[in-house]
């Protein structure tokens, strides 16, 4: 039951007053406003006193009607308590966009009140904490800078999620990484004053189907000795994207109880420069077997993640889904918003699309084009960690993963960007969830609780 003083924000289609259920005067107010229902437009209207009554808010029309729209009003409404009315076609879908367009960092300044929703009972009250919380886990991670989340504080934040979720973890760190064969994450990571290392976490009956997540973990990149510019560092802070979405979906799926058995693999390093930073030229060896020659060091999110992928895939999983902000190619073809969507599995490859589409998380489907191997071939190693030639950046890159999968039943990267750069509706500006909502729609409906 809504109190008193929640004030109802009432959903209005493009041409859409007629139907607004409005008095004479506030039909008079929202004509004397121009206000006819377009899509982000919020309009506060008074009872016959004077007083604050109701906000009607434009959803546009049905051919430029996002999904998540109710977003917008989240991120525009002043700090109060809102209920949602009108034309809404899925309560559960626009309180999850209301909530994370009132999304906000504020942990280096004063927190501020923000647009609190009270859900209507046709609202999935279980799904909408659990999806918005897996958002705000991974937003709040991606935001938060390197000098405050490096290896140590980002494994620090996943050792406290597995406590909370209880999840079973082992770390195997530094020196510890060549012992257990994982070279080219001891490589990666070896120049910085804090160790790589890789997170194992389990969660789940054995007995259930085996889902394993690989999320990139490098928690600032400078590019290593092929240093990147000041203005492609900038950006770096959330080059750990990948784990932060990763640990974003592991809590969506634990917290509904899937029927599946959970493992999460992070390798979780900083591709810092010093004396002892892997070098161009280098070859290095790798846990499938592989002897990799590195073209380029800031290609180092495929290093890290082919050594977690060859662990991930020799207990054959049923599905394997790895997530990174891997390339720029990948927002050069398809922009900020749309990940790159790799699989083996094409029939998998589209149901994911579908459920991005219909949750507002859109994946692109991107090809696995066997003719650009090429590329990626070496003189003196099985291959190089850059393709030739400057084209198919994003593809070649996946290519160079699907080179250490060959045992799990399907296989998906997702090369994702973790930032908007502008606000979209249930996105404001700044660290992002990505695929979360997509591939969590998928297992839903394979491993329903």
């Amino acid at each position: 039951m809504s109190s008193p003083s929640t004030l109802p924000v009432r959903f209005v289609p493009e041409g859409g007053l007629e139907a607004a259920g409005l008095t004479p005067r506030q039909r008079g107010w929202a004509d004397d406003n121009n206000f006819t229902g377009q899509r982000g437009r919020l309009l506060a209207l008074p009872d016959e006193s004077g007083r604050l009554d109701l906000y009607l808010f434009g959803i546009g029309a049905a051919e430029n009607r996002p999904v998540f729209v109710a977003g917008l009003a989240g991120a525009a409404l002043p700090a109060g308590q809102y209920r949602l009315e009108g034309a809404i076609e899925d309560q559960t879908l626009a309180a999850i966009a209301f909530r994370l367009g009132a999304y906000r960092f504020d942990r280096y300044r004063e927190t501020k009140p923000i647009a609190e929703l009270v859900l209507d009972e046709a609202a999935d009250a279980d799904e909408v904490e659990r999806q918005v919380e897996a958002a705000r886990l991974a937003r709040d991670l991606i935001n938060t800078p390197a000098s405050d989340l490096g290896p140590d504080a980002l494994e620090k934040a996943v050792r406290d999620f597995a406590d909370t979720h209880g999840l079973e973890i082992t770390v195997t760190r530094g020196e510890e990484l060549l012992a257990e064969n994982f070279p080219m994450i001891h490589a990666v990571g070896r120049a910085s004053a804090q160790a790589p290392r890789l997170l194992d976490l389990r969660w789940g009956n054995p007995d259930h189907p085996k889902v394993t997540l690989v999320g990139k973990g490098v928690t600032f990149d400078t590019g290593g000795l092929d240093i990147k510019s000041a203005a492609g560092m900038l950006g770096m802070k959330k080059d750990m994207g990948g784990a932060a979405n990763v640990l974003g979906l592991a809590h969506a799926i634990v917290s509904a109880g899937l029927n599946l058995r959970l493992r999460v693999l992070l390798p979780v390093v900083e591709n810092a420069i010093a004396g002892n930073a892997f070098r161009p030229s280098d070859i290095l060896k790798s846990r499938k077997g592989l002897s990799v020659e590195i073209g380029n060091t800031d290609a180092e999110g495929r290093l890290i993640l082919a050594d977690a992928l060859a662990l991930a895939d020799e207990e054959g999983p049923e599905l394997l889904v790895d997530m990174a902000t891997l390339t720029g190619a990948a927002r050069v073809a398809l922009g900020p918003d749309l990940p790159a969507l790799y699989s083996t599995d094409d029939e998998l490859a589209r149901q994911l699309a579908a459920a991005g589409l219909a949750a507002e998380d859109p994946l692109w489907p991107m090809p696995l084009w066997s003719p650009y191997e090429g590329q990626l071939s070496s003189k003196i190693a099985d291959i190089n960690n850059t393709g030739s030639g400057g084209f198919a950046g994003s593809v070649t890159a996946a290519l160079f993963l699907k080179r250490f999968v060959s045992k799990a039943g399907a296989w998906v990267h997702l090369d994702i960007f973790g930032w908007a750069s502008e606000a979209r509706p249930g996105r404001p500006v700044g660290a992002t969830d990505q695929a979360i909502r997509a591939v969590y729609g998928v297992l839903r409906q394979r491993y329903g609780g």
